[in-house]
Formats: structure tokens, C-alpha cells, sequence
């Protein structure tokens, strides 16, 4: 195996691919830290201190490698433009126009790219001035599991002025990250897109596991690795696990040539929709929270919503919460396939 790894850098045009998605993910882990300009520092501490770092907020800094609760130029991930190829291939199916471009190979591909990108900068725009009005108007505690312990905390102040910076830096963020995503498709190792989900999934790893290192839970961080090797190991085989539907050709006379009758198969995945239901799963559990904060009031029916929310949909160990993002999930997954 040591072998194999050795025989990678020693062919140049691969050697050149893993140096250049290295780069490419540095860049990233490098905006990831880079905060958005006109945000409080002060109020995002606050905020962090508050965190439980659950529901909402867990799963958005899943996606982001902790870019969204540092608030940084990254705030917003690549979520955009994965909403957007989702929205596109349900479209897809309804408008016929979309429909031909899928069927005419490369070049219906590139149309069908390019308005993906137009599609995920409209719905960053919307998202970034959502999150800033949010956070502006000191109500995004809830995203930090923090409606409790930080209320009312302002980002933003005065709101005006910084929103004009602020939206224009996430939605710039977002189109650089769909720039390095397809450099990385071109001119790196994998698909770009799923190599930087990857690199902010493990960015918090090497965190956790020093962490236990210095409590001295040796035997919990050895079982914790093993699990974490073993559910990798699962995941790969059940993504590249398919089904094998038999065909056989007929067999054909040709002249005084016989031709034909090959035995072949289908291969059908056992996984087609992939990790899509879960991201849209995720992402239809946070639009209560997106509109509870948007009530700004905790009396009345207003309040009683913001409660039920907060309680409720937040927190991710809710055993409502688990059986709604099941239920989801399951849909969803029907639906795609």
C-alpha cells in the first residue's frame, strides 16, 4: 500500500493534480477564516460563548468548515450552487427546454452549467440579505442555539451602511468558491464541489480528536478513530455498491460470420440519490427557524412559534426533530430515484 502512495508523486501529471487541489483546498480553509468586513467581532464571541452548536447552526458550519459561525467571507458555503443543481434537475423534469439540453451531451451540459451559476448567485443574493437582515436586527441567536442565553444580539451597527458591504462580500464568496470548485473539476483530482464539502467536514476533526488527547481519553479517542475509519469504510462501499441486471445480446449472422451473443449487466447503484435527500432534508428543517427569526416578536402567536421553533427544531438530539429529518430524508431519497 506504501508502495502505491509512493507511485502517485512519482508520476508527474498526478503529482501536479494532488499539489493543485491541496492548493485549491488551503485557499478555502484560508477564506474560511477571513471574517466578513462591518461584522462585530465582539457580538459573534458572544454569540460563540451562547452556542450549543447544534441544530441550525451545526449543520451550516458542517457544510461551511465553521465559515458561518465565524461569519466569514465563506458564510455561506457552497449551498447556493448546490440548491441550485438540485432546483435545475427538478426543473428538468417539468420544463422541456431543460430537458433537451440533458439530452445533447456536452453542450447541453454547459448551457444547463452556466445557468446553475446564474441560479446560485440570485439564491446567495437572497440568502446573504436574509442572514444580514437576520443578524442586523439582532435575531439570529436562534441559528447559535442561543435565544436564551445571548438575545438580541447585533452584528450590525449601524445596519445600513454595513449591509451594503456585507451582502455584496458574501455573495462574492460564493462565486469564488464555485470558481475554485470547478478549477479544482478541471484541473485537480474529483469533483470539486464534493472535495471542499469534504475538506469542511474534516476541518473540525483534527480539533476534536487533540481535544481528547489533552483530557488523557486515550481509549475513547482509539474507539472514536475506529468508528470514524469504519463508518468510512461502510460509506465508500455502499456509494460504489451496485446491482448487476444480466443482458445477453442475440446472437446474428453476418455473411458466414456469426455475432452476438454476449453475456454483459447493468450496473444500477444501490445509492442513486446520494447525499442529495439529506442536504434537502437539512436545508427544508431550517426554514422555520429562517422565518421564526424573521416574526421579531416573542409575545403573542409570534412568540408561542419562536418557542415551538427553538425548542423543537433546533436542537438536533429533539427526538422531533429526528423523526421529521427521517421522515424527510426518506421523501426525499423516493423522490429522486
Amino acid at each position: 500500500m506504501l508502495s502505491n502512495v509512493k507511485n502517485i508523486f512519482k508520476v508527474e501529471d498526478l503529482r501536479n493534480k494532488l499539489m493543485f487541489t491541496f492548493a485549491m483546498v488551503a485557499v478555502y480553509r484560508f477564506g474560511a477564516s477571513l471574517r466578513v468586513p462591518g461584522i462585530d467581532s465582539q457580538a459573534v464571541s458572544q454569540l460563540h460563548e451562547a452556542s450549543n452548536s447544534q441544530g441550525a447552526l451545526g449543520f451550516l458550519n458542517l457544510f461551511s468548515g465553521g465559515a458561518f459561525g465565524s461569519f466569514s467571507i465563506f458564510a455561506l458555503g457552497i449551498m447556493p450552487y448546490i440548491t441550485a443543481s438540485i432546483i435545475m434537475q427538478v426543473l428538468g423534469v417539468v420544463i422541456p427546454k431543460l430537458e433537451q439540453w440533458q439530452q445533447e451531451g456536452a453542450v447541453g451540459q454547459r448551457k444547463i452549467t452556466q445557468w446553475t451559476r446564474y441560479l446560485a448567485i440570485a439564491i446567495a443574493t437572497l440568502q446573504g440579505s436574509g442572514l444580514t437582515f437576520i443578524f442586523g436586527q439582532g435575531r439570529g441567536s436562534a441559528f447559535f442555539g442561543a435565544a436564551a442565553q445571548a438575545p438580541d444580539v447585533v452584528l450590525l451597527d449601524p445596519f445600513m451602511p454595513r449591509a451594503l458591504l456585507v451582502i455584496p462580500s458574501l455573495v462574492a464568496g460564493t462565486a469564488l468558491l464555485m470558481w475554485i470548485g470547478e478549477l479544482i473539476s478541471q484541473r485537480g483530482i474529483g469533483n470539486g464541489m464534493s472535495m471542499m464539502i469534504f475538506a469542511s467536514v474534516v476541518s473540525g476533526l483534527p480539533y476534536n480528536y487533540y481535544s481528547l488527547l489533552q483530557s488523557k481519553k486515550t481509549i475513547t479517542f482509539i474507539i472514536l478513530v475506529a468508528v470514524s475509519v469504519g463508518i468510512l469504510f461502510a460509506v465508500v462501499r455502499i456509494e460504489l455498491g451496485q446491482r448487476r441486471i444480466p443482458v445477453q445480446f442475440a446472437k446474428r449472422v453476418v455473411g458466414r460470420r456469426m455475432y452476438g451473443g454476449q453475456n454483459t449487466y447493468i450496473p444500477l447503484k444501490v445509492n442513486q440519490a446520494g447525499v442529495v435527500p439529506i442536504i434537502f432534508a437539512s436545508s427544508v428543517l431550517l426554514l422555520p427557524v429562517l422565518m421564526s427569526n424573521m416574526l421579531g416578536s416573542t409575545e403573542g402567536w409570534r412568540g408561542s412559534i419562536a418557542g415551538f421553533v427553538n425548542n423543537y427544531l433546533v436542537n438536533s438530539q429533539n427526538i422531533l426533530y429526528i423523526s421529521i429529518f427521517f421522515l424527510l430524508i426518506i421523501a426525499f431519497a423516493y423522490f429522486y430515484n
